[in-house]
């Protein structure tokens, strides 16, 4: 066999051999594609950033509402649960930002394609409020043409609304002219007159309001309290959030999340992406 007969049958082996290896590669670090997902309105990616693709696999699996732990840290907004996990390369702009800006451009001014709902990137400040919150508004003005703006009582709706919770600043948020970010209320907040272009959600600790794990059925008192809860917030325009639910892939898990399903609970948290999913696609 000649040199040149050899090559002819070496060179696309080993070009279809490197395409083989490089494709999952790329795939994995690529923004996640049209996979013809449903978006699931009530689906929360709680701590989204520990999942392998950030974003990108709670898009791939529907999700409409993402939260992402942040730190202030030599002037740079880092995304991890505790400080000592902070990685220079992980920020909230390569991470959320500027995917989610890609994302929406390609598909037209949605997160999801053909989808007319709003995704929701919850900031849970971790470091000083102030000054974090000064950085990441600043992050997001710079993504105008993405983020939702509330200037002067009147909104600017764009593909994502950005809603800060852990260490908030209310009184500089309200006095603020133009924002970009929404204030995470609690439940003690409802009634206060906060209106829903500053307060949009209301978030709190499920078990510091409920005894109820999923196990047996719910007490009436209680049901009856999640209900009012839901009612008053929805009134008010605000929407609600618990954290702390069960999240173990057991029974009690499911029949909360149908619970919380039934009573209109805007987002049901989970670290569970795969779960939900298929729990609300139900």
């Amino acid at each position: 066999m000649t040199s040149r007969i050899l090559s002819s049958l070496l060179v696309p082996a080993v070009l279809a051999a490197g395409l083989a290896l490089v494709g999952p590669t790329a795939a994995t670090a690529a923004p996640a594609d049209d996979t013809g997902t449903t978006p699931l309105a009530q689906a929360h990616a709680h701590n989204d950033y520990e999942h392998e693709r950030p974003l990108l696999d709670a898009l791939d699996h529907g999700f409409t509402s993402v939260e992402a732990d942040v730190w202030l840290v030599d002037g740079e907004l880092l995304v991890a649960h505790d400080l000592a996990d902070v990685d220079p390369e992980r920020t909230l702009e390569s991470l959320y930002l500027e995917p989610l800006a890609k994302i929406a451009a390609d598909h037209g001014g949605s997160v999801h394609p053909d989808w007319d709902g709003t995704f929701q990137l919850l900031i849970d400040v971790k470091s000083a409020a102030r000054p974090t919150y000064d950085a990441v508004h600043a992050a997001l003005a710079a993504h105008d043409d993405t983020i939702t703006r509330y200037q002067h009582g009147k909104v600017k709706q764009r593909a994502v609304d950005a809603v800060i919770s852990g260490n908030r600043d209310l009184a500089f948020m309200q006095s603020q002219k133009k924002r970009f970010a929404g204030y995470d209320g609690r439940l003690g907040d409802l009634g206060s007159g906060l209106e829903a272009t500053l307060m949009p959600l209301v978030s709190d600790n499920w078990t510091k309001h409920f005894t109820w794990q999923g196990v047996g059925p719910m007490p009436a008192d209680e049901r009856a309290k999640l209900d009012d809860i839901v009612a008053r917030a929805h009134a008010a325009g605000h929407r609600v959030r618990f954290w702390a639910t069960p999240d173990a892939a057991l029974p009690n898990r499911e029949a909360v999340w149908q619970v919380l399903r039934e009573a209109g609970v805007d987002h049901v948290n989970t670290d569970d992406l795969a779960g939900l999913q298929a729990f609300l696609s139900s």
